[in-house]
């Protein structure tokens, strides 16, 4: 099976800082397969790494690259997408 990759934005108004950064950590960590995350063109780091996904710095509206390979790698994407372009602070 070939990876798949997506491309989403940032829906978060302030980004991906600790509790979106954890929800989509723990996301990525329950699909069980390997993901990655890449803001714009730099190094990908483990998805299930929330310091990893903090330590992108990716701020509301920013690009990122999802990538995943494995059964159920379109499924997780789906969700993960779904977690990025949410805003999850709106009250």
């Amino acid at each position: 099976m070939s990876e798949i990759t997506r491309t989403v934005r940032i829906g978060s108004s302030h980004g991906l800082h600790a509790r979106p950064a954890k929800l989509f950590a723990q996301a990525a960590k329950d699909a069980g397969i390997p993901i990655t995350i890449a803001k714009d063109a730099g190094a990908p780091v483990n998805a299930a790494s929330i310091l990893g996904v903090i330590s992108l710095g990716v701020e509301h509206g920013d690009y990122v690259t999802l990538t995943a390979d494995g059964d159920g790698a379109e499924a997780a994407l789906d969700t993960l997408a779904e977690l990025l372009t949410t805003d999850h602070d709106a009250a």
